[in-house]
């Protein structure tokens, strides 16, 4: 590991102290806080390399910091590991409209848990790095821009997740070609992304809601996926 710092929110201390244990024995420096309000503000103030984030919260919960931290130019490429006690479908996949970037269900073991927040953060590095070395993309009135990590729609910078980002950059660069979800979700996060396919069109529509007009130029291809239309770069 490279020694990220990691902010770890928890409302039960005995669970942040066996996180931050195990964090701290693999060389990653930790921050623990105990509420969600506690989670703004720390965030906010040190722009954390990763979240760890307990969605069951006094307060501010889980999903409200999530929704406010990925909608936030600051804070939106901070990946987030969401913790949940809940295995259903529909709560994962609300946590990863929310903005979290995967998931682990409790009760876990601290060996998944290191090994689901390396992953993370390689696919993180994996992303950044691609990014730098990119050119920037023009296509429909959405320009991507892979240095700043930035997304325009005319004069308007639109704040993306990290997933979000991943996803609209793929399609962007790969216009009039349909993906599958299988084949979206490798792509962006690789092959052992724990997620079902229907995270995907939940990210989808975040992405359409947020380009605005220019939405349209994501189109579902039914029964096999996605595709950015086909159109002329602009200068």
């Amino acid at each position: 590991m490279l020694g990220e710092t990691l902010l770890i929110v928890d409302d039960e201390e005995s669970i942040l102290k066996l996180i931050k244990y195990n964090l701290e024995n693999e060389g990653f420096k930790t921050i623990t806080v105990t509420s969600g309000e506690a989670a703004l503000s720390t965030a906010f103030e040190i722009i954390p390399d990763m979240i760890v984030l307990d969605l069951m919260l006094p307060g501010v919960d889980g999903m409200e910091v999530c929704r406010i931290l990925s909608r936030d130019e600051r804070t939106s490429h901070i990946p987030i590991l969401m913790v949940t006690a809940r295995s259903d479908d529909s709560d994962i996949i609300a946590g990863l409209e929310a903005g979290a970037d995967d998931y682990i269900t409790k009760p876990f073991s601290p060996k998944i848990l290191v090994a689901r927040i390396g992953s993370v953060l390689r696919r993180r590095r994996k992303n950044v790095n691609l990014s730098s070395s990119a050119s920037e993309i023009s296509i429909h009135g959405i320009r991507i821009n892979p240095d700043k990590y930035e997304v325009t729609v005319g004069s308007k910078v639109i704040s993306l997740s990290v997933t979000e980002f991943a996803i609209l950059q793929f399609l962007c660069r790969n216009p009039g070609w349909v993906f599958s979800r299988n084949q979206i979700i490798n792509a962006v996060k690789g092959d052992d992304y724990p997620v079902t396919e229907r995270s995907v069109d939940v990210q989808v529509l975040g992405i359409r809601k947020k380009l605005g007009s220019q939405g349209k130029y994501l189109e579902t291809v039914r029964g096999i996926g996605y595709r950015m239309a086909e159109g002329p770069d602009e200068a």
